[in-house]
This record gives structure tokens, sequence and C-alpha cells, in this order.
């Protein structure tokens, strides 16, 4: 698919053709933030800026950008199917961080994938202001802003007793505010037989000869590149408009009135599915967690074998 126009964006960069347009930020915005100025819909509190990459601190210290921290996407997932950590440690994780859910956090990566995977999962814990950049790491680069080196890894940590209490009780009261936002594979298989929902295939073409029978494929391109997003991402890893994006999914029979849940192998691809139709202001979506790892690895789940 080809965007015959760049997505256009208003005098302080956002993009006007999204729902959600304070959540997906661009580079000149975040630079002007990060020093200090003022900028328009800023963000609703104390905000904190992390690279998220998975088991990759010798990239992050050997450039980020300024002041932000590593967080690995180890912390949030666990073999043997790499789904979310239980919703406790989920939790856990993100009081060890300091953050509240009214928190604001900014997240980039080298591949937009990693951050749109911890982004999904703060949404679903209940965070209200989870902002993505743009393209990444590569759009701060090509808009001629300055990286910094060294490490200031992100780990959870006890937090101090005196603010412990108040932000447990927030979290306990926010721990599935967002339940709808991901489905297991008992939710997953059940969507096959609704006519009003269904499961959304973010694989590639190619890997997609193999399937779970019954899903929509939801074009990721047609390559094999699991690190890619050919069909919603422009040559600079920055989200195609909405528009390019809504018509695929709507060629391929989806539309905003059903119910879906978007999967791939483990879910990063996915995810970078759920953030952009999350923008968009689809309504009912969630993330299929277990994808294809969980599904195939059960012999009784129907497959389909393309030719």
């Amino acid at each position: 698919m080809r965007s015959p126009q760049p997505a256009l964006r208003n005098a302080a960069g956002f993009r006007t053709d999204l729902v959600r347009w304070r959540q997906l930020v661009c580079a000149d915005w975040l630079a002007a933030l990060v020093r200090g100025k003022r900028v328009a819909a800023p963000p609703l509190g104390p905000w904190q800026l992390f690279e998220v990459g998975c088991d990759a601190r010798a990239a992050y210290a050997s450039g980020h950008l300024p002041g932000a921290r590593f967080l690995d996407t180890l912390l949030f997932e666990e073999p043997p199917y790499w789904n979310k950590v239980p919703d406790p440690e989920l939790n856990g994780l993100l009081q060890g961080l300091g953050l509240r859910p009214d928190s604001t956090v900014i997240l980039y990566a080298r591949n937009t994938l990693a951050a749109a995977r911890v982004a999904h999962l703060m949404l679903y814990a209940g965070m209200q202001d989870v902002r993505l950049l743009d393209g990444g790491l590569q759009a701060w680069c090509l808009a001629g802003h300055a990286l910094q080196t060294g490490t200031q890894t992100a780990q959870a940590a006890p937090l101090p007793a005196a603010s412990a209490p108040g932000v447990l009780q927030a979290w306990s009261h926010a721990a599935l505010a967002r339940p709808d936002y991901l489905v297991d594979l008992e939710q997953a298989r059940a969507l096959l037989n609704r006519h009003d929902a269904a499961l959304v295939s973010l694989r590639s073409r190619a890997e997609s000869m193999g399937d779970i029978a019954g899903a929509i494929w939801g074009d990721a391109g047609l390559d094999r590149d699991a690190q890619r997003m050919a069909s919603f991402q422009d040559a600079q890893g920055c989200m195609l408009p909405a528009a390019d994006i809504a018509r695929v999914w709507l060629d391929a029979g989806l539309h905003p009135g059903m119910q879906m849940a978007f999967y791939c192998g483990t879910g990063w691809r996915a995810a970078q599915a759920f953030f952009y139709a999350w923008l968009m202001g689809w309504q009912r979506i969630s993330l299929f967690d277990g994808g294809w790892f969980e599904w195939s690895a059960d012999p009784a789940n129907p497959v389909v074998r393309r030719a």
C-alpha cells in the first residue's frame, strides 16, 4: 500500500487525522519538552521518557534521547509464549518505575514495535496518558536532534515506604482498568464463532500461509520481516495516514463496529496495530497475547494452510 500524501499535522506537529492525536508525538515536540520549553498538549503531570528494547542496553548506551531511561521488554514478557507477565507482577513493575495510573509516559524505540508492545500493556494496566514518539529514534535523528550516551536503566525497585500505600492503592484500583484490551486463548477461540467479531492476523503474508483457521489477515506486509509493518508505516517508520490504514482493514472486511483481537507471533506487531487503531478511535479492540505461538502449540486448535 502506498500513501499518496503524508499525514497532515498542525502547527505544533500533532497529527490532524487521529482521535487520540495527543498520544502520537513528533520529534520536535519531544525535543522542546526535553529542553524544558512550553509545549502544546503538555503532559498531564510529571512525565517520564523511556527507550524500549529487548536486551538492547548496549545499543541504548551508545546513544539515546537525553534523559531517557532504558526499559527492557523482557521485564514485561515471560516464556514459553512471551505473553505478558501476571497482572500483579505487571502492576508491581509499573509501581517500581515510579509510575501511577495518572502519570504521563513517553515511549520510543529503535524499532517502534517494541515501544508499542509496552504501550499496550500500560494502557491495559490502566495508565491514562501513554504517548509514543512517531518514527522512534530514527525520526529523532532525522530531525537533527542530539543523542546522549551512557546508561540509566529502568528497573522495578521498591517504593519509598511513605509513598507506597497511596501508589499501591491507586494501582489496586486500576489493576484491570481495561481488561477488554487483552484476550486469552479461550476468548480468542470464542471470537471465531461470532459474526460481529474477528481475530486479525498481523503476520506477514508469507508467514500466514499457515495461520489460525477463520482469522482475517490484517495485512502486515508481504515479506517475512517480523520487524516491519510495511502496510502501516512509511520508510522512516512513521504511521501512515489513518485513512490509508482504515482502507486496508475495510478492504479486508473489518470495520470499527466489530470486536477485533489483533495477533501476530508473540504480540509486538499486533500491539502496533492495536495502538494505531486506538489512536484512530476504534473502540472494540484488543490484543490476543498468545498469538500464533500459543495457538499453534495445541494441535486441537484449527489451522489453515494456504498454497
